[in-house]
């Protein structure tokens, strides 16, 4: 789950157009809980470009608290969670597109093709580029 109603869309290059676009009906809502791989291989130019998933989702504002949530995983086999909280404005979510099972991890296992994920919480990227983006200064 990412607590994101909003995610910002890329060029081929993988650099934010400056747009940003709703998540409603498209591969890119996790607004409530879902399996990544479930929707990754759908037609939809975002995860073109990325080659699945590789962007950053704007988070929704917190109340008064200076952190909030921003990402909730869950894997169903072991029931471990994961929750992440934030006080920055987007979560960039990738999701191993570019793993090829040359890279050896723990235990020497090579990680293959989307088998991995990796979220990390962020200003919007390329903001200073950008002039309807928050300021990263």
């Amino acid at each position: 789950m990412l607590a994101a109603d909003r995610y910002l869309p890329t060029d081929a290059g993988l650099i934010p157009t400056g747009a940003i676009a709703p998540v409603h009906g498209t591969p890119m809502d996790f607004t409530t809980s879902s399996t990544i791989g479930t929707r990754v291989g759908d037609d939809f130019e975002a995860l073109k470009f990325g080659g699945g998933y590789d962007h950053a989702w704007v988070l929704r504002k917190g109340g008064d608290s200076v952190l909030r949530m921003a990402a909730r995983l869950k894997d169903p086999d072991s029931g471990r969670v994961m929750e992440i909280l934030t006080d920055q404005p987007a979560i960039q979510f990738y999701g191993g597109n570019f793993l090829d099972g040359k890279v050896a991890g723990k235990g020497g296992v090579n990680y293959a093709f989307r088998t991995a994920l990796c979220l990390e919480s962020e200003n919007f990227p390329d903001a200073p580029n950008k002039t309807g983006f928050p300021s990263a200064v």
